[in-house]
């Protein structure tokens, strides 16, 4: 009976170069496993496999040495500690994060919560070739969000408040970006040098800005046989739904536009970046 490889594939089953073994992907949301889950993965790589796992550059974990003949038995042991199999080829791919501002000090939104709902609605829809998503949760970028098809990063919309300030100057201290000044007691923000990151708000011992959470999104990269950093489009979306609607018309894009094999990168400069930041903008604007 003929073995149907581009299903396996297709379920996180990879070929390996030793003959009738596989390495399972996993599917790991944001990065995150209970100890529920890793116990498991532990068991079935010891049990099936060769008693170690490997942990990719994308967050996920990889059970090599599955042989062929023992698939069913990996996923109904997996089941019981609800560990599921990842995905591969020409689809979404799990979503990606760092711990956002759940965990980490300098996080500007929740990230692994955006991951989940995300993932819930685009893991392993089909596509002309892999698709990338990656979520960052401030301008440190620990994820590399522009290395991502679509890359999303967290950020903060500020202005000052003149009534609750107490002319500390931390803030103009704080700023990497030298967006801020202060003159005669009034502080200032130049938009055109700001990039969200909030450094100013979360070294305000006075609480003296006013702030609007929300995302930076880039489109089109890649790091791979070749190099391309993501691009905005938008240069701060501050609404959920806006985002969810951006993702939605960057996803249909490829879905539309791509040929087979091709990477959103360059169904994007095939078709012309006018096309698509004007249907991006249009799906932003509704």
């Amino acid at each position: 009976m003929a073995v149907d490889y581009a299903t396996l594939k297709k379920g996180g089953f990879m070929r390996q170069k030793q003959k009738n073994c596989f390495s399972l992907r996993l599917r790991v949301v944001g990065g995150n496993l209970t100890a529920v889950q890793l116990s498991k993965i532990a068991e079935v790589a010891e049990k099936f496999g060769d008693g170690h796992v490997h942990l990719t550059s994308r967050q996920s974990v990889e059970i090599p040495f599955i042989k062929l003949e023992q698939i069913d038995d990996v996923k109904k042991a997996l089941k019981e500690g609800g560990v599921e199999p990842g995905v591969c080829g020409p689809r979404v791919r799990t979503v990606t994060a760092c711990q956002g501002k759940a965990i980490c000090p300098s996080g500007c939104i929740d990230t692994y919560a955006l991951a989940k709902e995300l993932d819930e609605r685009y893991f392993a829809r089909e596509l002309p070739h892999k698709f990338k998503f990656g979520i960052t949760g401030c301008q440190n970028n620990c994820l590399k969000a522009e290395e991502n098809d679509l890359g999303i990063k967290g950020g903060i919309q500020v202005s000052w408040k003149e009534n609750e300030c107490i002319k500390c100057g931390v803030c103009e201290k704080a700023c990497r970006q030298g967006a801020i000044s202060i003159s005669d007691g009034i502080v200032s923000v130049d938009k055109d040098k700001c990039n969200y990151c909030g450094r100013c708000v979360k070294s305000c011992p006075a609480e003296s800005w006013d702030t609007v959470y929300g995302y930076i999104v880039s489109f089109g990269g890649l790091f791979g046989n070749s190099i391309q950093k993501g691009e905005t489009v938008i240069p701060f979306i501050s609404d959920k739904e806006k985002l969810l609607r951006v993702c939605d018309t960057a996803v249909k894009f490829f879905e539309n536009n791509a040929k087979a094999g091709e990477r959103f990168r360059f169904t994007i400069d095939r078709i012309g970046k006018e096309k698509f930041i004007k249907e991006i903008t249009e799906a932003y604007n509704e």
